[in-house]
């Protein structure tokens, strides 16, 4: 079999180049930019004759982002956030647009590449902030809301540019003509697919899945998806503009939560592949010998692009600081101005490279200005000091009266429940959290809850923990919890915290950063259908409480950890550092037959003996005494890597 060598060679130079990224924890795009770089004609030029192929590669890369786009396209968010989306949004692109175009017109550049120039320049990162606004919890506030409705509103700009973009480097004789044409059959075929379409996707993706079937549905998913792509490309439209379509119809069935969990590796994978492309095409010569060029263009898009962000956030209705935070989350460059920049045909390389140039610092940028955005937000606006002091006022009134309360972080379900199961009791509670909307509601029933960031040390002093007889962290964010207990042993020392996590990975983390408890979720619920269970089957209802309380009493070590399969997928990437269960049954030859565990000095792997299974009769509990014989089978626990590294040990020696 022969194996294109364009595959291995981008494959090979990506996998090396992310791990040594992450490692220095780096932005991924940063590491792909850099290997393309090299890679590429300008440097190195390992590709040769295989531009076309890696242009290809790098093409289903923006099929399957725009597909992702589609997926999450909803027009009950879009009519939620309308003022926003179609408001301030609209306003962002036009004005942003408006004004880059007139400068590139005023340096003598050919109207329709300055068109096309400002619709690229007026565009943000969107899963860039969407990751970043999630990780600070600040989905919920005034900002984040704006920052995601004018995201909303540039992901539906694409649709659109898709189209003119293309069409802007045809004839220049009859561009009109060629931008009519491109539009009505952009509009004709959006029309009918979107019209007609819906009803017998639904049919099919039941079809599918009657067949139960993973390989067929994701087989599905990319016939649908590269399907439309190639119909809008046979069309004389772009490929990308397919892809959203598809995208958007599935986002009306029932499947699209399964859809987005298949297609995620490839859209993962391919948009790397697109990023590396892209660094192939950036020329560093070219970037050297205009730096001073590229330096001007990447401040004015900093710089013009927050002022108009800002100045609209602010006529919308914002005040001065959420107005600066959002003009300064929003003021970089994203994704889709690559992907523009891609299709716009016939541009001078000199500009182009430019252009390029620009885009990839100014993207790089985006995470450094969100990291400072609050330093800046407090030293430039006045006012925000005022503001936060008049709302940890409000916070201070409301737990005045409280002694020996409870502090809940977070008040969704789980904070919500746990306040009422206190109130049984008596206790009084105090409870902050980050959404705006559920704030309200519930505190005009009654419920003594704030707005108000847990992570803050002020917030945590204003809401009475020096009085507090227990904090709980009620949201399974394990760096949430790890700032809390940090500020709440600052204050209180003698406060116990209990942490919520979803599974067992942390539970060593957070009991090290002083949790007087940790709460796994799976675990716990684990132990609930078992306790159900049992008693159904006739165990008596002593015995199952019991059971319960030793192993509770244990901190859940005889729970710890479980087997993986191909198929545990919810975590991410996450379960490579995940505590795992791992089984290796010892023959005559294995190393460690006849040693005791203590011998075997696991500890350096950070890997322990969870349970020895002996003649298939039972399952021992193991001490460092215990000694190994052949016919064995040992149950070991520790991170997926570390156990290749035991397993080696056990056999090898």
């Amino acid at each position: 079999m022969h194996t294109h060598p364009l595959i291995l060679l981008l494959l090979g130079a990506s996998v090396l180049a992310i791990i040594v990224f992450r490692r220095c924890n780096l932005p991924p795009i940063l590491g792909y930019l850099l290997v393309g770089s090299l890679l590429g004609p300008h440097a190195l030029n390992l590709m040769q004759n295989n531009m076309s192929g890696a242009h290809t590669i790098a093409e289903f890369g923006v099929v399957f982002l725009m597909f992702s786009i589609g997926l999450e396209f909803s027009l009950a968010r879009l009519y939620t956030m309308k003022r926003i989306v179609f408001g301030l949004g609209a306003a962002q692109v036009l004005l942003t647009g408006a004004f880059f175009m007139l400068l590139m017109l005023a340096f003598g550049i050919a109207w329709q590449y300055a068109l096309a120039l400002g619709a690229i320049i007026s565009m943000s990162s969107t899963a860039l902030l969407s990751k970043l606004l999630s990780e600070r919890m600040a989905l919920d506030t005034q900002h984040g809301k704006e920052v995601i409705g004018v995201l909303l509103f540039q992901d539906l700009a694409v649709v659109p540019l898709l189209i003119l973009i293309p069409a802007l480097g045809g004839d220049q004789e009859g561009i009109a003509l060629e931008l009519a044409i491109a539009v009505l059959k952009g509009g004709v075929l959006l029309a009918a697919i979107l019209f007609f379409g819906q009803g017998p996707m639904k049919k099919w993706f039941h079809i599918v899945a009657r067949a139960k079937s993973s390989e067929l549905f994701v087989l599905n998913v990319l016939l649908i998806t590269l399907g439309l792509a190639f119909a809008t490309e046979q069309a004389g439209l772009s490929l990308a503009l397919g892809a959203f379509v598809a995208g958007m119809l599935i986002s009306e069935t029932e499947f699209r939560i399964q859809v987005e969990e298949d297609i995620k590796p490839f859209r993962d994978v391919l948009m790397g592949l697109f990023f590396v492309t892209i660094g192939m095409y950036l020329d560093v010569g070219s970037l050297l010998e205009n730096w001073w060029i590229v330096l001007a263009l990447v401040l004015a898009i900093l710089l013009v692009k927050g002022l108009i962000v800002g100045l609209l956030s602010y006529k919308f209705g914002s005040s001065v600081g959420n107005a600066l935070r959002t003009a300064l989350w929003l003021c970089a460059s994203g994704e889709f101005g690559f992907v523009l920049l891609s299709e716009a045909r016939g541009m001078p390389h000199d500009l182009h490279q430019i252009i390029l140039s620009a885009l990839v610092i100014a993207m790089l940028a985006a995470p450094i200005i969100v990291h400072f955005s609050e330093k800046i937000v407090l030293r430039l606006v006045a006012s925000e000091w005022l503001l936060r002091s008049m709302h940890l006022t409000n916070i201070a009134a409301q737990s005045m009266d409280t002694k020996g309360h409870a502090i809940i972080c977070g008040f969704g379900r789980s904070g919500q429940y746990l306040t009422r199961f206190l109130a049984m009791e008596g206790i009084e509670t105090m409870a902050l959290d980050m959404d705006y909307d559920r704030v309200r509601e519930a505190a005009a029933a009654g419920e003594n809850v704030v707005f108000g960031d847990a992570t803050r040390r002020e917030s945590l002093v204003a809401a009475g923990l020096s009085r507090a007889s227990v904090v709980v962290v009620a949201v399974a964010e394990t760096q949430v919890s790890l700032k809390v207990m940090h500020h709440a042993h600052e204050i209180n020392p003698g406060v116990p915290v209990v942490v919520r996590t979803f599974d067992e990975r942390d539970m060593d983390r957070l009991s090290q950063a002083g949790a007087a408890e940790v709460v796994p979720e799976y675990l716990e619920g684990s132990l609930m259908l078992a306790s159900h269970a049992l008693v159904l089957v006739g165990v008596p209802l002593k015995r199952v409480l019991k059971r319960l309380r030793d192993i509770r009493s244990e901190r859940y070590q005889l729970l710890r950890g479980f087997y993986r399969g191909m198929t545990d997928s919810d975590d991410n990437d996450d379960h490579l550092h995940q505590a795992s269960l791992h089984s290796i049954i010892l023959n005559d030859e294995a190393w460690c037959v006849g040693k005791s565990i203590d011998e075997l000095d696991l500890e350096r792997f950070d890997v322990e003996v969870n349970a020895i299974r002996r003649r298939g009769i039972r399952a021992i509990s193991p001490t460092g005494a215990s000694c190994l014989h052949s016919g064995d089978v040992v149950v070991l626990l520790g991170e997926p890597a570390s156990l290749l590294e035991a397993e080696e040990v056990l056999l090898k020696g």
